[in-house]
């Protein structure tokens, strides 16, 4: 579905006419282009899937809440054309999606390792991002609930960042600092959605001149800057992370008998 609707979009702009303003035109454009990019990788991480593989599940994972976030500012920001139900459907979907992962996360799987300076380097970038966005939006909304103005675009931001992905961010980096496993298996898939959002706020600086726009580069270089400091800290994370899935195999084939060689 994200890729019907992503791809519909690339080809006929004109679906967002009256319904998103002329000056988010790009960012609507470029945020298509990483949903069928997203599609792509889900799809293929998809048909490959075998066995357990970890680290892959911790990129759809993240592929994922890029979609919930991607959909979720078309369902909140009212985006009425003839995609919209398909657009509920995707934003449901990566929600419930991302609900049944977590209720599915075995509490009794070998505990993952990482190595203490990557561990605190990644909880710090995660830590970051709530210690900036939180101060940020807090501050551009308290001019609106002083005078009760209600903005027309842009205020699903406020809501999916203050209610979804700051105290996500927030949670993942206090577990990783306590190397609990759930952070340190969950952190780079927050890494992966905030690459995918924020390196498309840069595409769209760059498709702005196919739309008779200007790049914006005060607009641009913090977007791309950000976008690459999740990529890095995302591919750090991921490739010093050890998992023991013999371990986990054998927790899934034999799950009483595994506890019971555990250690204490």
């Amino acid at each position: 579905m994200t890729l019907v609707a992503a791809a519909l979009g690339l080809w006929r702009p004109a679906i967002y006419d009256g319904i998103v303003s002329e000056e988010l035109i790009p960012g609507a454009f470029s945020q298509d282009l990483l949903s069928v990019a997203a599609a792509l990788g889900l799809l293929y991480l998809a048909v490959t899937a075998h066995g357990n593989r970890v680290k892959r599940q911790i990129i759809a994972l993240g592929l994922l809440g890029y979609l919930f976030y991607a959909y979720g500012i078309y369902v909140i920001e009212r985006a009425y054309n003839g995609l919209y139900l398909v657009y509920m459907a995707v934003f449901t979907l990566a929600f419930w999606a991302l609900v049944c992962a977590g209720a599915h996360i075995r509490r009794d799987l070998p505990q993952p390792a990482l190595p203490k300076t990557v561990r605190l380097l990644s909880a710090s970038g995660a830590i970051l991002q709530p210690l900036i966005f939180y101060p940020l939006w807090i501050g551009m909304l308290l001019p609106l609930m002083r005078t009760g103005e209600q903005i027309d675009s842009l205020y699903s931001i406020f809501i999916l960042d203050l209610c979804f992905i700051m105290p996500t961010f927030l949670i993942l980096s206090v577990l990783a600092y306590r190397s609990h496993g759930t952070g340190l298996l969950l952190l780079p898939a927050i890494y992966v959605l905030g690459f995918t959002l924020i390196f498309s706020l840069a595409v769209g600086e760059l498709v702005k001149p196919l739309f008779n726009a200007t790049l914006n580069p005060g607009e641009f270089w913090p977007a791309l800057g950000l976008s690459m400091l999740f990529l890095v800290l995302g591919i750090l994370h991921l490739n010093k992370l050890r998992i023991d899935e013999a371990g986990m195999t054998a927790a899934n084939g034999d799950n009483g008998a595994y506890k019971a060689e555990r250690p204490a």
